[in-house]
C-alpha cells in the first residue's frame, strides 16, 4: 500500500480535492474530524484540556471551538499544548485507519503534516495550493471568521510557498486549472510507481 498525505494551507481546498479523490474510489482519512471526534470522546484527552485552558473548553460535552481558537491562536505557547495533547492521539487513529485499508492507495488529509512532524511516515505528500487572496475570502465566508483571524491561522502554518517545496505533487486550486485531470493525472504516477 502506498501511503499518501493530502496537505495545504487553510483555505487551499484540501477537502474538496480529498472528495475527489474518495470519488474516485481512494479512501481518504480526515485528521481535523478525527482530532475533533477524540476531543470530544476520549475522558482523558478531555481532562487534559480542560486543565490546560480550563472548564469553560466544553459546553455540555462539547468542545468550546470559539473559545479554544481564541486562546491558541493569539498565543503560540498555547497552541503548542494544545498540539501536544491532540496530535499525538490524532496520529495513533490515522495509523491504526491506514492499516485497516486494502486499498493500494491510502489518503491522510492533514493541514499540519509538516508542522506536526508525521509527514515521514508517509510515502508521499499531494500538496493542495491556491492564492492567498482566494484562501483568505473562502475561510472568511466559510468559518463567518474577520480578515484578521484568517491571518493570524495562517500565520500559525508553514508558509504556502514552501510547504509546496516539501510536497511530491501539486495541485493547484486557483478557480483556472480544473481539478478532476490534476487529481487522475496524480493517482496515474501513483498506481505507476
Amino acid at each position: 500500500m502506498i501511503k499518501v498525505g493530502l496537505t495545504g494551507g487553510i483555505g487551499s481546498g484540501k477537502s474538496t480535492v480529498a472528495k475527489i479523490f474518495m470519488t474516485m474510489g481512494i479512501p481518504v482519512i480526515d485528521a481535523d474530524i478525527i482530532a475533533k471526534t477524540i476531543m470530544e470522546k476520549d475522558e482523558t484527552l478531555i481532562k487534559a484540556v480542560k486543565q490546560a485552558f480550563g472548564e469553560e473548553s466544553y459546553i455540555e460535552g462539547k468542545l468550546n471551538r470559539k473559545y479554544i481558537a481564541n486562546i491558541v491562536f493569539n498565543d503560540e505557547k498555547q497552541l503548542e499544548i494544545l498540539n501536544g495533547l491532540t496530535h499525538p492521539a490524532t496520529i495513533k487513529a490515522a495509523e491504526e485507519w491506514m492499516s485497516q485499508q486494502s486499498s493500494p492507495i491510502c489518503i491522510k488529509e492533514a493541514a499540519l503534516l509538516f508542522e506536526a512532524g508525521t509527514a515521514d511516515d508517509l510515502d508521499y505528500i499531494i500538496g493542495v495550493k491556491a492564492p492567498d487572496a482566494m484562501r483568505i475570502q473562502r475561510i472568511m465566508l466559510r468559518d463567518n471568521m474577520s480578515r484578521e483571524d484568517v491571518l493570524a491561522r495562517m500565520d500559525k502554518q508553514i508558509d504556502q510557498e514552501t510547504k509546496m517545496w516539501l510536497c511530491d505533487f501539486v495541485i493547484v486550486n486557483d478557480g483556472q486549472q480544473l481539478l478532476i485531470p490534476q487529481v487522475n493525472d496524480v493517482i496515474a504516477k501513483l498506481e505507476a510507481i
